[in-house]
């Protein structure tokens, strides 16, 4: 249970909006909240494009109200042409986006209440542009928080999985042609604004046409990332994520890269701060953020610097479910990352399907999975909503070569990321291996632990992918996703292997079948010792927010909830529905509506992989005291064997009247995808 706090070393003031200039001419439209003291104070920027003033309203005064009242200044500024702010927004993390988050920082850090320094927080995008900005240095960015975000733009998002094209690549494109287009609010910027809003549904595209013009790791996708300089990154950075979130392994990977003072923490969680969360236990994030600004910003000894460089969150063993409000298990500590207790197992694959401590006689086993694998994966990157989570994985190793050890004499515990090396041949050109780690139960119930996808054509790298040759073997690796997991003894590891996964990974264009040399193939798994230390970790202190600002969440009855799976056996068809956000949300203290409904529906038919399509439906209503607004849009992604095929229709009114519409068709040559 969250402790509403309503008592602070400092009163705060709520400023609505003030403009930060920048030195082309454009205001970005900012809300603060400022401790009331003639004293300068650090201050604390998150910079998001999701609408300050009536998208993320209500979160905002519980985290930055908190903040500000222990003594710092709270900025939540729209990034240029979204919300109440100038301009247009082109794409996701612009150098231009960068640019402007450092003149933001300078003139923050030039104001009277702020004693020059300034910290970045955020989650998701907000966790992404603050590794960007710090890579780039500003001497007013003294330390970031980066809570659910990646360090690689190309293998790490909602883009690219392995080289495989995302299911959530379409997906949240048509999620951001909604946003882009919204008005921005007169008693804001005033007459203005509608000028501003049609500039912005003028610009408006999909940027899935942009994305799938780069479907390999070029210099679009390193853009933004982190990873190809960590030596960049030279202030203290806290990486924070959950292991229900999509973001989790981007946490090691940050530790083991950086040279500055870092820390890292994985919970539980689903893609939220660890105070508010779907996936249980919560924590006392904001506290944990206080110690951390305290150290860093105020010089105070705090005690967090002490701690382990990784602390993680050791899931114990459930059963699979398609919802858990919280799981099992224990926090764990490693003093360094990679930590040198981790000891690599390997567990060899066997001709008869068995997973053993030594290497077995030479053997080849083949699969041609069939298009339903996949069915069974729930979603990829979880809000911990119900229905989000993987099944039974026992139904899609009905497609999938299955591999599993023996009973377990004794529970074993892995920390970091399992990798799969593999000896395997395809009888087509373009393929896809989908690896899943399963935790087996006595009574054969199995629970996917976690993923990992490569196209075989990026076998060597994102960057230059090649075709195979067919009937020829290559060796590989397949990393998963990294995880801590204790399986019980009783329990047996189970390791399967397909040659689709959809819909979270578009298929190859024709069915493939793929051969394994399982004397050349190995699972090792990063085993983790007892530690006894752990049991002297620090406790988390209770989740703590401000109040929330007034908005009242209504009940949506319109069209499902959750995901859902359907079959037709007469036709031979497949589909996956996944909601996107239906929601009916009331702002009193603006007297503003917002009411959304948002379908994404992905449909695959027989043996056919280019059957494979993605419908989005998106409606977003904003209903203002001058007028009210509606944006709908439909999509469809879909392919031949060269090309993909984006279909887009737009439309706005006002009042019921359209004020503006646009369409787009493109097909886009397929690149080893």
């Amino acid at each position: 249970m969250t402790t509403i706090k309503t008592k602070f070393p400092f009163q705060v003031e709520t400023i609505e909006n003030i403009f930060v200039p920048l030195p082309d001419g454009t205001q970005l439209a900012a809300r603060i909240w400022r401790p009331v003291t003639d004293t300068p104070l650090p201050a604390i920027l998150e910079y998001l494009p999701y609408r300050k003033r009536d998208g993320t309203r209500g979160r905002d005064d519980q985290t930055l109200g908190y903040l500000a009242g222990h003594g710092y200044v709270a900025i939540r500024l729209d990034i240029r042409g979204t919300g109440d702010s100038d301009g247009i927004l082109t794409d996701e993390y612009t150098v231009q986006e960068q640019l402007d988050g450092i003149d933001a920082i300078n003139w923050i850090a030039q104001q009277a209440w702020c004693d020059g320094q300034i910290a970045m927080m955020g989650i998701s995008w907000g966790g992404f542009n603050g590794l960007q900005i710090a890579a780039r240095q500003p001497a007013c960015l003294k330390t970031v928080i980066t809570v659910g975000s990646s360090d690689d733009r190309y293998a790490t998002d909602v883009h690219w999985i392995g080289g495989c094209l995302s299911k959530d690549n379409f997906d949240w494109s048509s999620t951001m042609l909604a946003y882009n287009d919204l008005p921005p609010d007169p008693e804001i910027v005033g007459d203005r604004w509608r000028d501003m809003w049609q500039q912005r549904m003028t610009a408006n595209k999909p940027w899935i046409i942009e994305w799938l013009h780069h479907q390999r790791r070029d210099d679009y996708w390193q853009q933004g990332s982190v990873d190809t300089d960590f030596s960049a990154l030279q202030i203290p950075i806290y990486a924070v994520s959950g292991w229900a979130d999509n973001y989790s392994e981007s946490i090691p990977r940050l530790l083991a890269g950086l040279s500055c003072p870092c820390r890292g923490l994985i919970g539980p969680w689903a893609h939220s701060y660890p105070h508010s969360v779907a996936v249980g236990p919560a924590i006392g994030w904001l506290q944990e953020v206080l110690r951390w600004l305290d150290h860093w910003l105020k010089g105070h000894d705090t005690g967090i610097m002490d701690e382990p460089k990784l602390r993680a969150w050791m899931q114990e063993s459930v059963p699979p479910k398609t919802c858990y409000t919280s799981r099992p298990g224990r926090w764990v500590g490693e003093a360094d990352w990679p930590s040198p207790r981790i000891e690599p197992r390997d567990f060899w694959l066997g001709g008869a399907g068995t997973l053993a401590p030594t290497r077995q006689p030479p053997a080849t086993r083949s699969v041609c999975s069939p298009l339903w694998v996949g069915l069974a994966a729930g979603e990829v990157g979880r809000y911990g909503n119900e229905a989000d989570w993987p099944t039974d994985q026992r139904e899609d190793d009905g497609g999938s070569l299955t591999f599993n050890s023996a009973i377990l004499p004794e529970p074993i515990e892995i920390l970091g990321a399992p990798v799969l090396r593999l000896r395997i041949a395809a009888d087509k050109p373009q393929a896809l291996v989908a690896v899943r780690l399963n935790d087996i139960s006595p009574s054969g119930a199995t629970t996917r632990v976690c993923l990992g996808i490569l196209n075989l054509t990026h076998r060597d790298s994102h960057a230059q992918p090649r075709a195979l040759n067919p009937g020829e073997f290559y060796d590989v690796e397949v990393e998963l996703d990294d995880i801590a997991h204790a399986f019980p003894a009783g329990h047996k590891i189970g390791l399967s292997l397909s040659s689709t996964y959809y819909p979270i990974a578009w298929p190859s264009p024709e069915l493939a079948t793929l051969s394994i040399q399982v004397d050349h193939s190995a699972l090792c798994l990063p085993v983790r010792p007892p530690n006894p230390d752990d049991a002297e970790l620090r406790a988390f202190d209770r989740p703590e927010q401000a109040p929330a600002a007034p908005v009242i969440t209504h009940p949506v009855t319109t069209g499902p909830s959750t995901r859902q799976v359907t079959r037709d056996l007469l036709s031979d068809t497949y589909t996956v529905t996944f909601p996107r956000g239906d929601s009916v949300v009331e702002m009193t203290d603006i007297n503003q509506t917002h009411v959304t409904t948002a379908h994404v529906r992905h449909d695959i038919a027989g043996d056919d992989p280019l059957s494979a399509k993605t419908h989005t439906d998106f409606r977003t209503e904003i209903r203002r005291q001058d007028a009210v607004f509606v944006h709908h849009s439909t999509g469809t992604l879909s392919c031949d064997a060269e090309h993909f095929i984006v279909d887009m229709q737009l439309r706005v009114t006002e009042d019921g009247r359209e004020v503006f519409e646009n369409q787009w068709h493109e097909r886009i040559r397929r690149d080893h995808v």
